[in-house]
């Protein structure tokens, strides 16, 4: 039974990726233990998810690495991009260093999502607690805007209300703006699916609700077989399932970013008149 599963899990994980190009790329990890040689071990199982040129969504690679290096998360995006994966605009996913580094140099021209919600929890761990409510709403009103502009403009103004009383969050923020306002520079009909990793968080829960009661697995391949079957499911209901973005939008998506990359100063106008 394990090995016909193996061969089933195995195809679904090197199928070609033909249904592109896939404009949005998210990209996560979740740790599970493995026996290994006598000993525990934390290691990171990886996960792949786009929307296709349909609009529908899928599930392109599943991996696991024994660290999230840049080495690893080079040959996990090389071995999607060998696959077909291509027309990536947008990665989003938490920071790690590996991993931008391994985005700039397998996918030349896409931009970077820093994940809001995990940004969020980095940026209050340095505010006191009492203060933590404020500033987190205060912050989310820079993604409570309706357009580019006034997404700089509200990240603008926060940043000078937080300077006073918080300049290390301040200062974060700022820094921290390009990637995680970068949603801004598309349709605004995507911005809450891609401005965080949250997306694939029901995912997330149903893989955590699996390895949860395997505990620790005895080896990588008992963690492919059990993750791979879960993933190759859930890709099965999304092919069926509505589309996760519309056609229409899809279609705004390139016209889009050009106008505000090249005239930001432009870009609403233009707009307008498309």
């Amino acid at each position: 039974m394990a090995k016909t599963l193996d061969e089933e899990i195995a195809a679904f994980r090197s199928r070609p990726l033909d249904s592109g190009p896939y404009p949005y790329l998210w990209l996560d990890a979740l740790a599970v233990k493995v026996r290994e040689q006598g000993r525990i071990v934390r290691c990171a199982c990886v996960v792949a998810t786009a929307v296709n040129g349909e609009g529908y969504r899928e599930i392109l690679g599943l991996d696991i690495f024994t660290s999230e290096d840049e080495a690893a998360w080079r040959a996990f995006l090389g071995d999607l991009t060998a696959r077909g994966l291509a027309g990536v605009e947008l990665v989003i996913s938490d920071d790690h260093r590996g991993l931008t580094n391994a985005i700039d140099a397998l996918l030349p021209g896409a931009s970077w999502q820093r994940c809001r919600t995990h940004f969020m929890r980095n940026l209050l761990t340095r505010v006191p607690r009492s203060a933590q409510p404020f500033v987190a709403t205060l912050v989310r009103t820079v993604f409570a805007q309706p357009s580019a502009e006034e997404v700089a403009a509200q990240l603008g103004r926060v940043v000078e209300q937080l300077r006073a009383r918080f300049p290390q969050v301040a200062e974060m923020l700022e820094d921290a703006a390009p990637d995680v306002t970068a949603f801004a520079a598309f349709p605004v009909e995507h911005w809450r699916q891609i401005w965080s990793n949250n997306p694939q968080e029901r995912l997330n829960r149903e893989i955590r609700r699996r390895t949860d009661v395997v505990g620790i697995f005895p080896n990588r391949e008992a963690v492919i077989r059990l993750i791979g079957m879960v993933l190759a499911e859930q890709h099965d209901e999304w092919a069926v399932a509505r589309r996760y973005m519309s056609g229409g939008s899809l279609a705004k998506l390139t016209p889009t970013r050009v106008i505000e990359i090249e005239t930001p100063e432009e870009v609403t106008p233009q707009l307008m008149a498309s």
